[in-house]
């Protein structure tokens, strides 16, 4: 860890005097880039802290597969530079809003930690993450980490960061591992109930299979290969099922991984409704999850959303039982706790970082945790 105690940026040292400000008032800030992902987490509180002027791409060595960005930096300007060298993040960050200006922020995807359909299959976010810059609760500049892998000073700090929502401080840049993208694609389909769809899916992760994403719904179940060419060919006469088209495929996991697909507009309406979208994190063998309301399985049976008007501790005890944890994703009472309550020791470390890293308390109050 380093910290630059002379900061020239004038976006940052803006950024810096506000975080300054409010610590020496206690006053709450709300650290935000599109706000695509405002819906995530606990309330909203505190004035504003916007990351935009923190843009652009500082350094990118296709040749190292590594990338470094503002956290402004738009996320489909940073896929776009990706793609014009063949590159990608494997891991899919979802786009939650319409267009560059508002489909999120390298900032936020990184704060959100949120992966797309590929998640079970190559790692999420945090796995991506080399190094990162920080604006702490003091308002000190924090460098953690660095540009490769063998570095690993700080390693584990700046992958700390990945799904904090932002309670320990401003994610100002960030390095992140790429990859290139698949020589070969194909998706398949297969009619199938639920329960046959997880002991297929469960059967294929343990073959050599390029089997890259899956998705359940309405009792149909879609697999996505990536990999080389005689790999992917070789599974799809090995898996059989419907080949479905390129361009139709390629919309479909678009709309699954930026939740505008038919699921999740069915979860928008029962949502205004009165019901909730819940998300539910579990172990990838466990059996179906017997609860009424329409559900979507992914990562290979480890994700699971389901829309309904249960109760709270129903959710939560049905992914405990599951060996996992459920998340009030869209609806119900945001003053609640979205998240399942954390055990004594696990809370006290949080506490304990939340201290070192904002000890005024000023940063995204709530989002996380009640507590924080």
């Amino acid at each position: 860890m380093s910290a630059d105690t002379v900061v020239t940026d004038p976006a940052l040292a803006a950024l810096q005097q506000q975080v300054r400000d409010a610590a020496g008032r206690r006053q709450p800030l709300c650290i935000r880039g599109h706000g695509s992902k405002d819906f995530l987490g606990g309330p909203l509180v505190g004035d504003v802290l916007d990351t935009r002027e923190l843009c652009g791409i500082s350094s990118y060595e296709p040749t190292e597969l590594v990338v470094t960005a503002r956290a402004g930096t738009p996320l489909v300007e940073l896929e776009a530079a990706l793609a014009e060298r063949g590159q990608c993040l494997p891991f899919e960050p979802p786009r939650f809003g319409a267009g560059a200006l508002g489909a999120g922020t390298v900032g936020g995807m990184v704060a959100a930690g949120l992966a797309g359909p590929a998640r079970g299959a190559v790692g999420g976010v945090r796995d991506y993450v080399l190094g990162a810059t920080l604006l702490n609760g003091r308002g000190d500049v924090l460098s953690f980490g660095g540009q490769v892998m063998k570095n690993v000073a700080g390693y584990d700090v700046s992958r700390l960061l990945a799904g904090s929502l932002g309670v320990l401080g401003v994610i100002c840049e960030v390095s992140l591992k790429v990859l290139p993208q698949a020589l070969a694609t194909r998706t398949l389909r297969f009619d199938l109930d639920q329960i046959s769809a997880l002991r297929r899916v469960n059967d294929w992760a343990g073959q050599p299979l390029p089997l890259n994403a899956s998705a359940w719904w309405d009792d149909t179940l879609v697999v996505r290969l990536r990999g080389a060419v005689a790999a992917v060919d070789a599974a799809t006469a090995r898996l059989g099922g419907e080949t479905i088209p390129d361009a139709l495929a390629h919309g479909f996991w678009e709309g699954l991984r930026d939740q505008r697909d038919d699921f999740f507009q069915h979860a928008h309406e029962a949502v205004a409704q009165g019901a909730s979208l819940w998300r539910l994190s579990v172990a990838a063998t466990a059996p179906r999850i017997a609860l009424k309301g329409e559900q979507l399985v992914e990562w290979g049976g480890s994700q699971r959303w389901l829309i309904t008007d249960a109760p709270a501790a129903t959710l939560r005890e049905a992914a405990a039982e599951a060996r996992g944890h459920a998340t009030l994703w869209r609806g119900g009472d945001r003053s609640e706790a979205p998240f399942t309550a954390l055990s004594k020791p696990v809370l006290r470390i949080h506490h304990q970082l939340k201290q070192s890293f904002d000890p005024a308390g000023v940063f995204n109050r709530q989002r996380l945790h009640p507590d924080f």
